[in-house]
Formats: structure tokens, sequence, C-alpha cells
């Protein structure tokens, strides 16, 4: 089943030398984790955006759970989707528990108080995402990555189906970085669709299912790890010699194609030599 569909999708920003996204065609699978790849300006964010309906594309078509995009009713969607944003400011003071309840609003609208299953909800989403002791902290006082965590309780308060993430592990550190990648694999396990916006390559070759790589605005590749990740495409996309090497292991990710960036003398044998990578 398809999550997502997009055809032709094409998208410029007002006064732009180019297109952001440019004749891109594209499948999202549910139940399973895709990650979105791509050098900075590549065009990950935009398409996100269109994804979600928060950009209208100057040319092509949206559907979303079999259905386009634009006959979805706002609250239903929002019901559907639960989104953390790259980043975002409080336009007034929220303690942590308090932005992580506005995930029931979907469920809640403007009037209803909060019953016993959303406060469930809130508790046990705090837990996962490793926020209920900064419950009664103000956003302000929090770090960045702390921050992070609780618009990611945020969005498992809000019980949907389907999470969409821009650079979710943005400003984490080692520890709570992998705790969020096993997070989101364990989800998509459990039969929820999680797409992702990352730069850590390596990470969504061990986690994701599917990969997404993004290049000036088109397509260059997709699908499993070990297709996307090879020498040729990544140099080809970042214009930086490289190394794919299998992932030691243990784990589950043994064998997933690694990303080693090449340095000092090796960078230019390795540049002459990449017409003929593969």
């Amino acid at each position: 089943m398809t999550a997502w569909r997009c055809h032709g999708l094409t998208f410029r920003y007002p006064e732009a030398p180019g297109p952001a996204l440019l004749d891109l065609s594209l499948e999202i699978p549910s139940g399973a984790c895709t990650a979105v790849l791509g050098p900075n300006g590549s065009g990950k964010s935009t398409l996100l955006r269109l994804l979600l309906g928060t950009l209208r594309p100057a040319a092509g078509s949206v559907d979303f759970g079999g259905r386009a995009l634009g006959s979805w009713q706002r609250e239903s969607l929002a019901r559907s989707v639960g989104v953390v944003p790259q980043g975002e400011e409080a336009v007034f003071p929220l303690t942590v528990r308090e932005l992580v309840a506005m995930g029931r609003y979907p469920h809640l609208g403007p009037w209803r108080r909060e019953g016993a299953a959303d406060r469930r909800a809130v508790e046990e989403a705090m837990r996962v995402c490793d926020v209920h002791g900064l419950a009664h902290r103000p956003l302000a006082t929090l770090s960045g990555g702390e921050r992070q965590r609780a618009r990611l309780a945020r969005a498992l308060a809000q019980q949907a189906d389907t999470l969409a993430l821009d650079e979710p592990t943005a400003a984490l550190d080692v520890s709570h970085e992998m705790a969020m990648f096993e997070l989101l694999r364990g989800l998509s396990r459990a039969g929820k669709t999680v797409l992702l916006i990352t730069h850590n390559l390596n990470l969504a070759a061990r986690y994701a299912d599917r990969l997404v790589l993004l290049s000036a605005g088109r397509l260059a590749a997709a699908g499993p790890p070990a297709e996307v990740l090879t020498r040729a495409t990544v140099e080809g996309v970042y214009g930086w010699p490289v190394q794919i090497v299998p992932h030691p292991g243990p784990g589950p990710d043994t064998g997933a194609p690694q990303v080693v960036p090449l340095a000092g003398e090796a960078i230019r044998p390795a540049r002459e030599g990449a017409g003929h990578a593969a």
C-alpha cells in the first residue's frame, strides 16, 4: 500500500533562480520507514511541505491515502499525520507538558477538556521521548535537543498512523539520536508510516526501509539502502569521493551500506577514478 504518491511535482519559490523541485514522481509506502536524503538545497523540506499541503505545487499532483491531498479536510489530515517540524518558535510561554498535550487537539477540538485517554496518551508520549522529567519546565529553558524530543512527543501524543519529521535528530546528542532512530524503526515495525528528512546517510541506511535521494530538486535514486547508496550515486550527488563499506554489526543493521568520505591524499586518486565507480 502507498501512503503518498506524487506525480510530476514542480515547485518554485518567488524570486528563486530555478525550481526547488522539478517534475518529481515518487511513492512513499505505508507501514514502513522512508528517509529523504540530499545536499542542502536539494528540495527535501520543500517536498515534505508539498506532501503535507502547506505548499501548493506549480505543476503535478499529490495523493495521500489513495485520495487527492486537496480533498482532505485539514482536521482529518491532522488526525492522520503527526508532524515534527525542523524548528519552530512558541508564540506564548508553554511548559513541555502543555506542548505535548497540543498533540491531542485534533481529537479534542477547541472546547473539549482532556479525558483519561488523552492524559494517558500525553504521559506515554513524554515517557517514550524521555521528557517526562521535564514536564513542568518552560520550553524557553530547554536545550535544542530537549525541545526536539518534546516536539516528537507532541506528534506521538496525536496517535496518528503516519509521522512526518523534518530532521528530527538535529541538535541531539549521540544517545538520544540513536534512541530516536530506534524509536522510529520500532514504530514502523508496529505498522506506522514514518517519513523523515535527515542528513545522516549512515543512520538512515541502518534504520530506514527505503531511501529517497534528491539532487537539485530532482530524484537521483529511490529504493532500499543498498540500491541507493552506491559509490557512483553518492559521489555524483554530493560531489565528494567516498567509499561504501558494510556496517560490521552486530545487530539487525549488520551489512547496511555506510558512506565513508575520503580525506587527505586519498581525495585526488578517488576523484580521478570516480567516473569508473560502481
